[in-house]
């Protein structure tokens, strides 16, 4: 299963990578978590300094690696999983209306 890593530097994460613009992916490379692959990480604009997307067998297993990744490289990481559009096809190839949530307010029912 994929996850995607949304990071924000601290202060000392930002001097870090000021000072050497390798850190990050110095800091990917070095976390070792058994079972997790780090498949990048990217340079963002926006309120996110970096994303990275790693590979995990469970949640543990990402919990794991981004913990280890936001101590390295001093920074407040969220993780979410990533799930595939293909995943929320129903048998006949459409999405399955009936599993969706509520409608928010202001919208129809459908």
């Amino acid at each position: 299963m994929q996850y995607i890593l949304l990071v924000r530097l601290s202060p000392e994460g930002i001097d870090a990578t000021a000072e050497n613009p390798q850190a990050p992916l110095e800091a990917e490379r070095s976390v070792s978590i058994p079972g997790v692959s780090a498949l990048g990480i990217y340079a963002v604009l926006g309120p996110y300094d970096f994303t990275a997307i790693i590979d995990a067998p469970d949640n543990d297993a990402a919990a794991r690696w981004s913990i280890a990744f936001s101590a390295k490289i001093r920074g407040e990481i969220t993780t979410m999983p990533a799930v595939p559009i293909s995943h929320l096809q129903d048998q006949g190839g459409g999405i399955d209306v009936e599993q969706m949530s509520e409608p928010l307010p202001g919208q129809s029912g459908g």
